[in-house]
């Protein structure tokens, strides 16, 4: 699935866009009233975690690529293969299509639709906002809260796993046991690896710096990690089980914690 730096990078090959006009739509999607389309100014082209957004005069489209979902430029796929849920073409003969996807219709006023605060990539990102959620989920675990769209709109799989890894946190530890600099160290990161996660992507190398996504060693502890479709998503973890820490901590590794900080004995 498509995470939100994704969708921003999306979002910026298809700036030409803006200001345009639609001359035809096409698609299966049964949500969309396409032949209400042509003549629509492309006013705006938005992003909110997971979902592209096409702000028209009257309405705006939301696209979710879902698991597998794809969008092309100026080119269409195959004869035979899967077709366009949603074709946006224009009077030079330019074109967008979306497939696989869900699209649904909504409001012009986007604003009334989406609180931005709730975004990673967005410049209205509020992570006081995410703080308070996550403290009124005390049983939440932190698998779930990564990928909880309502607290971190835009985070998947993938940053999930890479952040838990880089705040040393197990991915079953609840919320309402962590200690809050911990959380607010997990807050902080999420954003700040979604960022570091559209840099990459836009380089390729984005595989090339996971350091716990599908991978089989610890790059610190050198042991093996532990992998498991964990909490209510179900999704993939890796996961390391000695410097990732599960909270409450058991007395043997709160001891162990507070020793390996302490500093060694002058030689």
């Amino acid at each position: 699935m498509p995470e939100g730096p994704s969708i921003v990078i999306l979002r910026e090959q298809v700036a030409d866009f803006e200001g345009r006009t639609i001359v035809r739509a096409e698609g299966s999607s049964k949500d969309v009233a396409m032949d209400e389309l042509a003549g629509q100014p492309i006013l705006a082209l938005r992003t909110f975690g997971k979902h592209f957004l096409i702000r028209l005069a009257d309405r705006a489209l939301r696209i979710h690529l879902l698991m597998f979902g794809t969008y092309l430029i100026n080119e269409t796929k195959e004869a035979g293969r899967a077709k366009p849920r949603l074709s946006l073409f224009f009077d030079d003969d330019s074109a967008l299509h979306f497939y696989t996807c869900s699209i649904k219709t909504l409001s012009d006023d986007l604003d009334s639709e989406y609180d931005w605060r709730g975004d990673v990539m967005s410049d209205a990102w509020s992570p006081a906002l995410a703080l308070k959620k996550l403290r009124a989920q005390p049983d939440l675990l932190a698998c779930d809260a990564l990928l909880d769209q309502a607290i971190f709109a835009g985070v998947g799989n993938i940053i999930k796993n890479e952040v838990l890894f880089r705040v040393r946190l197990h991915p079953l530890s609840r919320m309402g046991d962590i200690p809050a600099a911990k959380l607010r160290a997990l807050v902080a990161q999420a954003r700040a690896y979604s960022f570091d996660f559209l840099a990459w992507k836009k380089e390729g190398t984005l595989k090339q710096h996971w350091l716990a996504h599908t991978k089989k060693i610890c790059p610190r502890c050198n042991i093996s990690f532990l992998r498991g479709h964990l909490g209510k998503t179900a999704r993939r973890s890796f996961y390391c089980a000695r410097c990732q820490l599960q909270y409450p901590l058991t007395p043997a590794r709160s001891g162990n914690t507070q020793r390996s900080r302490k500093t060694p004995p002058a030689s």
